[in-house]
């Protein structure tokens, strides 16, 4: 029987992009089939996985090439007309295009040739992240101290901490900007968005450097951010079963400063199922929250991030790890991880989604399930304490995803079906076994996920 790990890996040198002779990233999927022409792009969050296994695997040298490709790349993003200082995020993707003459050209996608064409809002905060990580395991504080590394991570924090028409610390942004990239109803303030947000403040306080006068300012405004955004999401997203009797028994149209239900929730939005899915020893961070709305869907990604980050505090990491283990067959199943729970169906999916027939109920974005988390279960699992749950996510996904020849996401309500339009050969799905893998076998890895404290000056 095949080694799934030794399959795993030979998709990961098979993906590798280069430029100029230099391995810059890798593909998104090999599979000669895929539906979109852009699987053949390197995407910024999906390479994520991919860098933390070469991080691990002494290949540093890749890591950087990405960073600095990616840093060289945001000056390509047009700008619109009456817009000449609108500052750049960065690009959701990048290809490698080869001229007859044999020239290479780098080619960036900012969100124009994406489906809805929404900017990538996440891209930029994984690269403060993923710099960090860089940092962490090879010590290269002479590259995060370059110009051009201090004045990328300048340049983002500054999009993150512009000011805005609101009152709350969570960043705002449109609906599919991040890792669920279609129309979901998660416009606003996604919890997935705020743990990145969270993240990458943290990334960044660490690699700035205090004595440069121009970072002093971002500095501070990251410092004060970070504290509101803390507190903020641990108090006003949480749910718990006591945080749901508040809720159930809330007072509406309050005014003044300290009200008991200030973002005037009202009980009856709250949904049938969650007064029965949730467990009466555990709680989970909603996905969406803002005035006169909660969305009370568990999204996965978000929450194991905020565990992962420290977004959420050490009791709400264990209890949201409770979740995963006392609710197994719903959100894990026959494949980790189902990145959203429960399903749109009906008027909702007509409603919220558009009637997206590729978001159709416990498919894609709407409740499928995900291979590529599994890396960030298996780490929120070993950082919590429950071993156990990463050795059963890591048993489940290796005897079955190799089999089943690395698709990108499982369809059905425990992900029993390979999606209806999944990919094969998908990189990141074959990455995260790696990784989850390497994290079981030696938890000091998860080091480099540890995103605070501030580098010593070169």
């Amino acid at each position: 029987m095949t080694d799934p790990i030794a399959s795993a890996y030979r998709l990961l040198e098979a993906s590798m992009v280069h430029y100029q002779g230099q391995p810059v990233g890798t593909i998104a999927s090999l599979d000669a089939h895929a539906p979109a022409e852009n699987y053949a792009d390197c995407f910024i969050r999906d390479f994520v996985p991919s860098a933390l296994v070469f991080l691990l695997d002494g290949r540093g040298e890749i890591v950087r090439n990405f960073l600095s490709t990616v840093l060289r790349l945001r000056d390509q993003q047009e700008e619109m007309e009456g817009h000449r200082l609108l500052p750049k995020v960065m690009p959701a993707s990048f290809r490698v295009l080869v001229h007859e003459d044999g020239r290479e050209e780098l080619h960036a996608d900012f969100g124009d040739r994406a489906i809805g064409r929404v900017a990538p809002v996440d891209s930029m905060m994984w690269w403060i992240i993923l710099l960090r990580a860089y940092c962490r395991v090879t010590g290269d504080t002479g590259f995060v101290r370059s110009t051009e590394c201090q004045r990328g991570i300048r340049l983002i924090l500054n999009i993150c901490l512009q000011d805005r028409f609101e009152v709350f610390p969570t960043l705002l942004v449109p609906d599919g900007s991040f890792m669920i990239d279609r129309r979901m109803g998660v416009y606003g303030h996604p919890l997935e968005i705020q743990a990145l947000f969270f993240g990458a403040l943290q990334a960044g306080l660490a690699m700035l450097d205090p004595a440069d006068a121009e970072s002093q300012a971002v500095i501070r405004q990251s410092r004060k951010r970070l504290d509101q955004l803390t507190d903020y999401v641990r108090h006003y997203y949480w749910l718990d079963l006591a945080r749901l009797n508040h809720i159930h028994r809330a007072r509406t149209e309050m005014f003044g400063h300290d009200i008991e239900n200030a973002l005037n929730i009202y009980p009856e939005s709250i949904p049938d199922w969650v007064t029965d899915w949730l467990p009466e020893d555990a709680g989970y961070l909603v996905g969406n929250l803002g005035p006169g709305r909660m969305d009370f869907r568990f999204f996965s990604f978000g929450n194991l991030l905020a565990v992962l980050f420290g977004l959420a505090d050490a009791r709400q990491s264990r209890l949201i790890m409770e979740v995963f283990q006392q609710r197994w067959d719903d959100l894990a199943g026959m494949m980790p991880v189902k990145i959203c729970y429960p399903a749109m169906e009906g008027e909702e999916w007509r409603l919220l989604t558009g009637s997206d027939p590729k978001n159709i109920p416990w498919s894609y974005h709407n409740g499928g399930n995900w291979p590529t988390l599994i890396w960030a279960l298996v780490a929120a699992a070993l950082n919590t304490g429950h071993g156990y749950l990463a050795e059963r996510a890591r048993e489940v996904a290796l005897h079955r995803l190799a089999h089943d020849g690395w698709p990108e996401y499982y369809d059905g309500r425990n992900g029993r079906l390979i999606g209806r339009r999944a990919n094969y050969n998908q990189t990141w799905s074959a990455t995260a076994l790696i990784l989850a893998d390497k994290f079981i076998k030696d938890p000091s890895g998860l080091d480099m996920l540890r995103l605070g404290g501030a580098e010593e000056a070169p």
